[in-house]
């Protein structure tokens, strides 16, 4: 850096103020690009399946903003921990979701069944993993109340897939309709 500083300081007194704001520019530019592309991804989200913890913006249906929410997908920190019930993850959506839910890509979900459990959806809409009732307090008792399509079902998760549900249960296409999501497809753990 001493050796761009000297040569920057030899341009006329204008030129080099210019170009010393170009370099921190470029370098700034750099050090972003270099961030998203191994540390962390923004993502923003599309669908009120996730309402009330992540926003969707208005008009969309069900989406109580008038913004969306915009995220950032931590890629390293599951390259450094596995990723844990509960946490919101984005992910590459399995090629089903698209003929389900009329929409591929990318989806931003929490992670609620682990490899090798068995996720059930009681009569009341509340989730247990093997016979355990989950305790969801992201989960409010309207989403609850208008999740009737999946009521006394069992899914069992395969080994080195996880399990993926909106919070808002009767507004979300999610694994109870198009299955698991495979560990490679996980993006990254969303951490803002």
């Amino acid at each position: 850096m001493r050796f761009l500083d000297r040569r920057l300081s030899r341009l006329p007194r204008p030129w080099g103020t210019v170009a010393s704001w170009l370099v921190t520019i470029v370098l700034a530019v750099l050090v972003v690009l270099a961030f998203q592309a191994e540390v962390a991804k923004p993502f923003r989200i599309p669908s009120s399946s996730m309402e009330p913890t992540l926003h969707c913006a208005r008009p969309s249906g069900g989406c109580e903003a008038r913004f969306s929410d915009r995220v950032l997908a931590c890629e390293i920190c599951l390259r450094f921990s596995s990723p844990k019930r509960g946490q919101i993850v984005v992910f590459r959506a399995p090629a089903l979701a698209k003929q389900r839910c009329g929409e591929g890509g990318d989806y931003v979900k929490r992670l609620i069944g682990m490899p090798g459990d068995l996720v059930s959806e009681d009569d009341r809409g509340f989730i247990s993993i093997d016979g355990r009732q989950l305790a969801e307090p992201y989960v409010t008792a309207a989403a609850r109340a208008s999740d009737t399509d999946f009521r006394g079902q069992s899914w069992r998760v395969p080994a080195h897939e996880y399990f993926m549900m909106g919070d808002n249960r009767g507004g979300s296409c999610d694994s109870r309709q198009w299955g698991t999501v495979a560990v490679s497809d996980l993006l990254g753990r969303v951490i803002g």
